[in-house]
């Protein structure tokens, strides 16, 4: 787990924009806390999460999901999932069935037809290319950290 997450920091510093020179730093414990909160509020909403921060080409959230979500497709942005607990099975590829636009270069929908299946674990990272359909499948509750950096 702790592999995961220096991965995940590590990989936040290196698409950090040349000439920036700061500086992240969440301790275990305030991980630990908005985990906490997030399982509070994942009882009543079913996904619940929380900003780590936005740095133009790239931001970081803690996300925790108890219902599977939409299929999406982002145009302009790589998805980088480090799981932490639980798990899930994500769908990769394929098309986006009932597709409608939910943003600039953000496509949700109903499901995908095709696509690969693959099963998610505590440790486990994912990278999902921009333009790559994708959707989480939950059978119960399932943390992870995703790390979005633009195309």
């Amino acid at each position: 787990m702790r592999l995961a997450l220096v991965l995940g920091v590590v990989l936040m510093a290196a698409a950090q924009p040349a000439g920036n020179s700061s500086f992240q730093h969440w301790t275990s414990a305030e991980l630990k806390s908005y985990a906490a909160k997030l399982r509070a509020e994942e009882a009543t909403s079913k996904t619940a999460s929380q900003a780590l921060g936005n740095w133009g080409n790239h931001n970081a959230s803690i996300i925790r999901r108890a219902a599977d979500g939409e299929a999406e497709l982002h145009e302009n942005f790589v998805d980088i999932f480090v799981v932490q607990d639980g798990e899930a099975s994500v769908v990769l590829g394929g098309k986006i069935i009932e597709p409608r636009n939910t943003g600039p270069g953000e496509v949700r929908g109903k499901s995908i037809e095709g696509g690969e299946r693959k099963d998610l674990k505590p440790g486990d990272i994912v990278r999902i290319a921009a333009n790559t359909p994708h959707q989480l499948f939950v059978p119960k509750a399932f943390l992870y950290y995703v790390i979005k950096v633009k195309q």
